[in-house]
């Protein structure tokens, strides 16, 4: 790996750019799957099903024999994990659950906020070399406690026609309502417009690649909201003399098998434990079953050596990492002081991967600077905020006025008079 020496503030920017492509590149390609999706429906995922996964469906639907045959394939320990991991993530979004705030403004003017769901919401779960069955509850979960009516899960068919046994496992087990083997660009546009087999969702949430990500923000402008922009998956720890530089190798070699446009960074003011790290990381790559993966990502990533912890909390708040561990003698100055993060694992004895499968907290975060501005998914993620509010006789006497001289200055004469003939109807009872 990449060890950098005290770099000079001015040069943060250009060290932390994230091996990723800019939406010109690949926003062309994007908007004409899109284009075609809008016009041809099914007749064009089809085709973009053939054309990137290399595959012919004759129905691109989930059967309910298909989920029958997966919960045989799926073995009983690993359905025992599941259900284990489900639980958790149940538990931590179920506490999310906020009851209706209620306030009278003024005597007579009652308003107050309830939550509802989202009613039909997509979910985008990356297939490919590593099926993300664990995305299936981070996502259908908090949708299922949310109350949404309608959870239509899409992900990419294999060459067989298939998809992972496991995914169909845990969607079952989620209360997913479709099941769709659609992966890439053509099941986000699928789900932005509908299609023959695809119903048109409200919201898409999940990661996926840089194409994904540019479809989910193309599909914003179709009117269809998205949870927030995640691509390629990153990971960034700060560490001192006191970590555990095997520890550390391994939490960076998690991400980095995701895919090789990961990125995994080292913040230290230890240059001995910089060298040890480096030197475990090549050690655990050798045997990886995902090493020529894990490899790529590595030649994307940074082991940085700063003077001081003030430093190395302004540079990981520049950078905004999607994940963050800290392993330091003084955890609390980081917990503290960081602003920009997806999700935060503390102690050498917290792996970021507990939080992928099984500690209850999400996993679906925002990547690329995003966290600068959006949070990860979470149960407010499938509700939206409704306000309501009931004005009394008492109530439109005592801000009528008000709302009548807002309203003239504003040149807004109409409004001025919803209230005026109101208060008018009051003063001849």
């Amino acid at each position: 790996m990449q060890i950098i020496n005290n770099p000079k503030q001015s040069e943060w920017t250009s060290i932390l750019e994230r091996p990723t492509q800019t939406v010109n590149d690949i926003e062309d390609i994007v908007t004409n799957v899109f284009n075609d999706v809008k016009s041809n429906g099914d007749i064009a995922i089809k085709k973009y099903t053939a054309k990137f996964d290399g595959v012919d469906l004759e129905s691109n639907i989930v059967t309910q024999e298909e989920l029958a045959n997966a919960s045989q394939m799926v073995s009983t320990k690993l359905q025992e994990a599941i259900k284990k991991a489900k639980t958790n993530i149940e538990a931590f979004h179920a506490v999310q659950k906020t009851s209706k705030v209620e306030i009278e403004t003024t005597k007579g003017v009652q308003c107050w906020q309830e939550k509802r769901p989202i009613q039909k919401v997509g979910l985008y779960i990356p297939g490919g070399t590593a099926p993300l069955f664990s995305t299936v509850l981070m996502l259908a979960t908090p949708a299922n406690i949310a109350g949404c009516k309608e959870i239509v899960l899409c992900t990419p068919p294999n060459k067989e026609g298939k998809i992972a046994a496991e995914i169909m496992y845990a969607a079952h087990l989620c209360g997913v309502t479709k099941i769709i083997k659609v992966g890439g660009i053509q099941a986000i546009a699928g789900l932005t417009f509908g299609t023959e087999t695809i119903p048109q969702v409200y919201k898409i949430f999940g990661p996926g690649n840089q194409f994904v990500t540019v479809a989910k923000q193309l599909a914003t402008k179709h009117g269809v909201a998205i949870d927030m922009p995640a691509g390629p998956s990153e990971l960034l720890v700060v560490a001192d003399e006191t970590a555990n530089a095997s520890f550390i190798a391994s939490d960076l070699l998690s991400q980095a098998e995701h895919g090789a446009d990961s990125q995994v960074i080292l913040v230290s003011t230890s240059k001995d434990l910089l060298q040890t790290v480096s030197d475990e990381v090549e050690s655990q790559m050798a045997v990886l079953p995902r090493k020529a993966i894990a490899e790529q990502a590595i030649s994307n990533s940074k082991l940085i050596y700063v003077e001081n912890n003030e430093l190395a909390l302004d540079m990981i708040n520049e950078y905004g990492p999607e994940h963050f561990i800290i392993c330091t003698k003084n955890d609390d100055f980081y917990i503290d002081g960081i602003l920009n993060a997806g999700s935060v694992f503390i102690g050498n004895y917290t792996p970021e991967s507990a939080g992928d499968y099984a500690s209850g907290t999400n996993h679906t975060l925002p990547t690329n600077g995003f966290t600068k501005a959006y949070s990860g998914v979470n149960l407010d993620s499938f509700l939206k905020n409704m306000t309501f509010q009931k004005i009394s006789k008492e109530g439109i006497l005592n801000i009528g006025e008000t709302i009548e001289l807002m309203a003239e200055a504003e040149g807004l004469q109409a409004h001025k008079n919803a209230v005026s003939i109101r208060l008018k109807a009051l003063k001849n009872d």
